[in-house]
């Protein structure tokens, strides 16, 4: 089992953000984007692609053309992105399709507690907007999983997050 999101769904993560950030009203270039995230533009045209089909983003075509939010960030949950690069977010297929799938469903204990994760990671996912992401860089700080607060900038390119 590997609960881990892929490249795609994090670099997904930065490309909303950056568009959050720098969009405001206008179309941001694919290549500005690049620039700043230091991401493949081939690799981000894949990603918006999806973003586009979703109706997560707008593309405006011409020469002042680009991407931009469909809607303001407070309307995008970090839950809602992830879904459309990664699909499904439960930790097992028993809790995403239920007793279809196992025969075991019924009477498994396990699957309680899959279920018990995927609804926390749902809970997390589901509660925090681009525009919370926005402010928490805004503060300038990095929050650790214990809650501390490290005073390092903050950044969206994420140079810590490279794939691995």
């Amino acid at each position: 089992m590997n609960m881990q999101i892929s490249t795609k769904g994090r670099y997904a993560m930065r490309l909303m953000l950056d568009i959050a950030r720098y969009g405001r009203g206008e179309t941001v270039k694919i290549k500005d984007i690049a620039d700043r995230q230091d991401i493949s533009p081939k690799y981000l045209e894949q990603i918006i692609s999806e973003l586009n089909r979703s109706g997560l983003v707008r593309s405006t075509r011409g020469p002042q053309g680009g991407y931009s939010l469909a809607r303001p960030p407070e309307e995008y949950t970090v839950g809602s992105i992830l879904r459309v690069m990664e699909g499904d977010l439960s930790v097992v297929q028993c809790v995403k399709d239920g007793e279809g799938f196992c025969d075991r469903f019924e009477t498994c204990t396990t699957v309680r507690l899959w279920t018990k994760i995927s609804d926390a990671i749902s809970s997390v996912v589901d509660n925090i907007t681009l525009a919370d992401l926005m402010r928490w860089e805004g503060e300038g700080k990095i929050v650790s999983i214990d809650g501390t607060e490290n005073k390092e900038p903050a950044s969206s390119s994420d140079a810590h997050c490279a794939p691995q």
